[in-house]
């Protein structure tokens, strides 16, 4: 995980990964959402998955949710991610408007 910590900078896989999490996902559930909403140009191998989710959860932008019900792991993003997130929303949208002014401005 090539994520950037001095200037916030993300990966997509990360930032995605992330935004999945806003409700409890399994392992599964965010390979699917991640192809989903990128219609299919980021496609999530288990253990590429799995690695960043240890990642995520040792940074603690992530916690493990138990279900009874569910045995399987599901996860969810920390109030510590949802600020990663934020940050990470901020710098794209600069990086938005100075595209914008550069080329709109020709």
């Amino acid at each position: 995980m090539r994520d950037n910590a001095k200037s916030g900078a993300l990966t997509e896989v990360t930032f995605f990964i992330l935004l999945s999490l806003h409700t409890p996902k399994h392992g599964y559930a965010i390979m699917q959402f991640v192809e989903e909403k990128t219609k299919g140009r980021l496609n999530l191998g288990a253990g590429s998955l799995y690695g960043a989710l240890n990642t995520l959860y040792k940074k603690k932008w992530i916690a493990l949710c138990s279900s009874e019900e569910n045995r399987k792991k599901e996860y969810l993003i920390t109030s510590l991610g949802r600020e990663i997130v934020e940050k990470e929303i901020e710098r794209l949208n600069e990086i938005l408007i100075i595209a914008n002014e550069i080329t709109k401005g020709e």
